[in-house]
């Protein structure tokens, strides 16, 4: 099938590790033009080198930081100006840490809905303009399936992302007209830094391995396993793809069935 990335302009961000990465590489595969973003400079340029070699695509290395509006606004200005044009944006963040739900102060909350909700919309804010000029615009939003089924001691997440799918739904309905789809797309438990990060703390509190941990949540997984970094970014490259002309305002999990609510 070809998902008529060919030569489009994609705005991946917080992809110098993990999903990001994965979802950059796999538009680059596609031979969509990529920018990347992070606050590491060493480490966003050996990704961009590495997903350039392994594609053949140009991969564009930012270092901006998404939890200012600076940073924002940064990243996309940089990538139309060095592209001449943005085709799709990839919002992407780091999640918060662990805890029970009053645990938390008043300025973790705020920096937890900073680093995931308000990158978001700065970033989206920032890029419309451009995605409006594109006849292939496309809005993807990089949650978690904690935004439909909350997970243990992760209530920073739970609540920061579930307000991510507000927004985006929100866009799909006010902005649908326009040609340009707003989805979401909700990982769930997938072997990156993070979720090995999540594991120990899960560890630590219930006195036991990384991999008995990880045992007990496989459990709950219909799949029986955990997945893989490509199988996400497998399900981005769709939705950021010509082929998902109709597919607006979705919130879908790549989990294994995880999530088993009816909607």
């Amino acid at each position: 099938m070809d998902l008529m990335l060919k030569g489009r302009v994609a705005a991946v961000a917080a992809a110098s590790k993990g999903l990001g990465k994965a979802v950059a590489h796999e538009l680059a595969a596609e031979g969509a033009w990529v920018a990347i973003c992070s606050r590491d400079p060493e480490r966003i340029r050996q990704a961009a080198a590495a997903i350039e070699q392994a594609t053949g695509s140009q991969v564009l290395p930012i270092v901006a930081d998404v939890t200012t509006k600076a940073g924002c606004d940064e990243f996309i200005a940089r990538t139309v100006a060095h592209f001449g044009r943005l085709d799709i944006l990839v919002t992407n963040a780091g999640g918060p840490p662990p805890g029970p739900a009053d645990s938390f102060s008043d300025e973790q909350w705020q920096e937890a809905l900073t680093l995931n909700l308000l990158s978001t919309v700065r970033l989206v804010t920032a890029a419309l303009p451009h995605l409006r000029q594109s006849d292939q615009g496309r809005v993807i939003a990089m949650t978690s399936v904690s935004a439909k089924q909350p997970l243990d001691n992760l209530v920073l997440s739970n609540a920061a992302r579930a307000g991510v799918l507000g927004f985006i739904k929100s866009l799909a309905n006010e902005l649908g007209h326009t040609g340009i789809t707003f989805n979401a797309l909700l990982p769930g438990w997938t072997r990156t830094e993070r979720v090995e990060e999540l594991l120990a703390a899960r560890a630590r509190q219930r006195g036991v391995s990384i991999e008995e941990a990880a045992a007990d949540i496989i459990a709950t997984i219909p799949a029986r396993r955990m997945g893989t970094v490509a199988e996400f970014a497998a399900a981005a490259a769709f939705l950021a793809s010509g082929r998902a002309s109709y597919i607006n305002g979705v919130a879908l999990q790549v989990d294994g069935g995880r999530v088993q609510s009816l909607f």
